[in-house]
């Protein structure tokens, strides 16, 4: 598998759990090595989780942008 592919599958599982949100912005590794069931060290997951964050960033910056696009009736 693809990492960007399971980057996009992690964000959806994360972004459809508030619960598991709110997990993943406390202890992000802990959150994805639960995902994904593999224990591995800290410093491999954390490209993983920025990748995360990065997507979960701009999927909430594009749905306040499209909110922004209907105060101006386009």
């Amino acid at each position: 598998m693809d990492i960007k592919e399971k980057i996009e599958e992690l964000v959806e599982k994360i972004k459809s759990d508030d619960g598991l949100l709110a997990k993943f912005k406390a202890d992000p590794i802990k959150v994805i090595e639960e995902l994904v069931g593999v224990d591995l060290p800290d410093e491999k997951l954390e490209a993983l989780a920025d990748g995360i964050k990065a997507k979960i960033s701009m999927d909430k910056l594009g749905d306040a942008l499209g909110g922004l696009k209907g105060l101006f009736g386009k």
